[in-house]
């Protein structure tokens, strides 16, 4: 933990989101609400497009880290907060790219600010994750 300075980016990645993917998903979670996977139903509501699940947003985030800590056991706390929607195109799809980063170092812990962004600039989702030290 004394390599690392507050800052330090720790992981990157960047992941494509299809709408097959949002069907997977919701096959594996249970969450079939239409807003995930049809137009006509997202549009109805005032939604700008199909939006891919919150909750496949935050365990692709946090996901993005689990190499680098090599054990997932050491995380202890997760917070997310989302800013904007992450619409998946019907034929484009979404690419969102996740930076990891050093917030803050503890004596027994790590802060990781993890931020997903789509076109490169756009804020989706801010989130914290607090893991043990190695």
């Amino acid at each position: 933990m004394s390599e690392l300075t507050v800052g330090d980016v720790v992981a990157e990645r960047t992941v494509h989101l299809t709408r097959e993917s949002l069907v997977r998903y919701a096959g594996a979670s249970g969450d079939f609400n239409p807003i995930h996977y049809r137009d006509d139903v997202a549009a109805e509501v005032g939604l700008p497009g199909v939006l891919a699940h919150g909750m496949l947003t935050m365990g692709l985030a946090v996901e993005t880290i689990v190499p680098w800590l090599g054990d997932a056991g050491r995380i202890l706390e997760y917070g997310t907060r989302f800013t904007k929607p992450v619409i998946v195109d019907p034929v484009d799809g979404a690419d969102v790219t996740i930076v990891a980063k050093v917030g803050a170092i503890e004596e027994d812990a790590l802060r990781i600010d993890l931020t997903v962004t789509f076109d490169e600039k756009t804020v989706l989702v801010k989130a914290q994750v607090r893991v043990r030290a190695a």
